[in-house]
């Protein structure tokens, strides 16, 4: 008897899979720069990118004071306001008096858009509009003023020579400053709505004397 050959059943082929090739990283900086942007997807990423690139190019000691400007920004809406124009002349023209000061400077700040406006500027002649309505970064290539800036975030008045290094204070240096104390408004450690820069001919012989007075003012001048 013959037995009949079993035909192989027939297996289908396998199919291979070939993996996609993986998409290079652009390293160059515009590449970078693509992938910063394409990260930034909700507000408070993009919150974050400024944030850190401002602290980036305003220096390592704002980096090593991020705690205290982040606290300042989170309590930005529980801030008081300035005064009116007209209050805030008053009390400037009365602390340039008091202190038989050279110029009195007020600034409103914005700490999360890294900006400052000048509001009023009082000279040895009396009140200037010049520089009214002028607005520059907060934190900038000025070490001094960067300084003073931290030093007012922690409820300090920041006294120290001038260095001229833009329009207001290049303003002060033209009329005779050569030393300048700033202090926030108002005077509290993390509020920081704005603040005073006074500027003298030559340094106080009583500076604790020079910040109470300035921490009056700022005081009135706040809310």
């Amino acid at each position: 008897m013959v037995t009949a050959k079993k035909v192989p059943a027939k297996v289908a082929p396998v199919k291979r899979r070939i993996p996609k090739p993986v998409p290079k990283k652009d390293e160059t900086t515009v590449g970078k720069v693509i992938e910063m942007i394409k990260w930034v997807d909700n507000p408070f990423k993009l919150f974050t990118v400024i944030l850190l690139s401002f602290l980036f190019f305003a220096g390592y000691f704002a980096w090593d004071s991020r705690v205290v400007i982040l606290n300042a920004i989170t309590n930005s809406s529980q801030k008081s306001e300035l005064k009116e124009i007209r209050v805030l002349e008053n009390i400037a023209q009365k602390l340039q008096k008091d202190l038989e000061a050279e110029t009195v400077l007020v600034h409103k700040t914005a700490l999360v858009v890294n900006s400052r406006t000048t509001l009023l500027a009082f000279g040895p002649k009396g009140r200037e509009t010049t520089l009214d309505g002028y607005i520059s970064t907060l934190f900038g290539k000025d070490v001094s003023r960067n300084a003073a800036i931290i030093a007012m975030l922690n409820g300090e008045v920041y006294c120290d020579k001038l260095m001229a290094s833009g329009k207001t204070s290049e303003w002060e240096e033209k009329h005779g400053v050569k030393f300048i104390c700033r202090g926030s408004v108002p005077p509290e450690m993390g509020m920081f709505e704005g603040y005073i820069s006074v500027g003298f001919a030559k340094e106080p012989q009583d500076i604790g004397v020079v910040k109470t007075r300035i921490n009056l003012a700022s005081t009135e001048m706040s809310k």
